[in-house]
């Protein structure tokens, strides 16, 4: 049995990063451990009464090496066009974490696909919103509970525009179901992560009026 981390919810809140450089690809990831952090996830706040969505986990080596290459198709997009940008708006840290994942994301042990039932392309933006309001905090739940038994993740979304390809990989049906994210999940080097610098709150607040 792995040993939660003692962490206080306000430690929790505040250390539980996006980690791409610090999974450790060489270490297996124990069912039962995926499993205790996905009853935690059945959990959170829901939209509706029932819960209209699912994850997908993949273990399987030859699956997370297609579904890696469809990661690094979009990984390469986004990067191309950061680096084509005159005046960057990228930290160019975070270009060389995507860089690295990108390398290695084939290796990460674990990816988790978090599905939700019914697609909404090109409807309106209330009714997207009420669809992704469920899978959301159950992702979140995941990567919280992750967390606290040792556990890196990471919400990554660069598979998304080869949605398709990727259902045919893990048979989801596609004309059915979206996909969320792709989240790589494995133990990390080392354990402490500390909160990250963030703007002033009075730069994104807003009280009462914009």
């Amino acid at each position: 049995m792995v040993e939660a981390l003692s962490l206080t919810p306000d430690e929790l809140l505040s250390t539980t990063r996006t980690v791409r450089r610090r999974l450790d690809l060489t270490r297996p990831v124990e069912r039962e451990v995926i499993e205790d952090c996905l009853r935690l996830a059945q959990q959170a706040p829901s939209g509706s009464n029932s819960q209209k969505w699912h994850f997908v986990v993949v273990t399987d080596g030859s699956r997370r090496a297609e579904l890696g290459q469809l990661w690094r198709k979009g990984a390469e997009r986004y990067l191309a066009l950061a680096e084509s940008d005159p005046q960057p708006s990228q930290d160019e840290r975070l270009l060389d974490s995507v860089r690295h994942l990108a390398a290695h994301i084939h290796e990460v042990p674990v990816h988790v696909i978090p599905c939700v039932n019914g697609r909404t392309d090109g409807e309106a933006a209330f009714v997207q919103a009420g669809r992704w309001a469920s899978i959301m905090p159950a992702t979140w739940s995941f990567m919280l509970a992750a967390r606290t038994r040792g556990l890196g993740t990471a919400w990554t979304s660069f598979h998304l525009p080869y949605e398709r390809d990727a259902a045919g990989i893990l048979g989801i049906p596609y004309d059915e179901v979206m996909q969320a994210a792709l989240i790589p999940v494995a133990y990390t080097i080392g354990g402490s992560f500390k909160p990250a610098r963030r703007r002033e709150l009075d730069t994104m607040a807003h009280w009462d009026a914009w």
